[in-house]
């Protein structure tokens, strides 16, 4: 399996089967993830990998956190207002994932409800929180979006399903609470996988992608 073809049909899974993966192939491919490239090799990411009981009780915490009507509350400023064509496409992904679960624009509570599988991680049997220094600021975070992006092509690879999700980085006491996560550091966003339940209805909502002249620039 090539890369472009992996990136031809990967999609985000929103609905998975709750067959966990073996736990040496998950080892294995987070190893293989720490080939990823890095800014002067600081190699920032910290990865936390939650399976089992661990994984019900951090799931199981997070929805309490966003049930208890608090606000958001992430360890990095990375909440963005988007503008012109990147609402666009903020909205025609929402508006995919939605009409694949017929869920009408006027249905809130629906809505939420679909919100809510965030922090149940889609009922995928493995989430991975990606942690950093709380100092690094911007140029750790764009190493740990290149390593988030390499893990996520290894998982296809071996036939393993992921979704990224900044949702996981907006509720952190809990998770840093259980994990035991050192103050020092914090969660940037967070990634669920697993094998996809080919049944369930978010899994047919696609997104497009911009035009080549409307993203890259050549110049000779």
């Amino acid at each position: 399996m090539s890369v472009l073809s992996i990136l031809e049909s990967r999609y985000s899974v929103r609905g998975f089967k709750k067959d966990p993966v073996d736990a040496e192939l998950i080892k294995s491919i987070f190893s293989q993830a720490q080939r990823s490239a890095s800014n002067c090799n600081v190699q920032p990411w910290q990865s936390y990998v939650v399976s089992g009981e661990t994984r019900d009780k951090v799931s199981e915490a997070l929805v309490k956190a966003v049930m208890s009507g608090n606000p958001p509350n992430p360890k990095f400023d990375w909440v963005t207002r988007y503008q012109d064509e990147h609402r666009q496409r903020q909205f025609g992904s929402a508006n995919a994932l939605y009409s694949a679960l017929g869920i009408a624009r006027e249905d809130k509570m629906a809505r939420n409800i679909a919100m809510l599988r965030n922090w149940q991680f889609f009922d995928a049997p493995h989430a991975v929180f990606f942690v950093m220094e709380k100092y690094m600021g911007i140029m750790g975070a764009v190493d740990i979006g290149i390593y988030a992006q390499t893990l996520s092509l290894l998982l296809e690879e071996n036939g393993i399903q992921s979704c990224m999700q900044g949702a996981l980085g907006q509720f952190p006491a809990p998770v840093e609470e259980l994990l035991g996560i050192p103050e020092s550091q914090g969660i940037l966003f967070g990634m669920s996988f697993g094998y996809e339940d080919k049944e369930h209805p978010a899994n047919a909502a696609r997104t497009d992608r911009a035009d080549l002249s409307d993203a890259v620039k050549f110049f000779t």
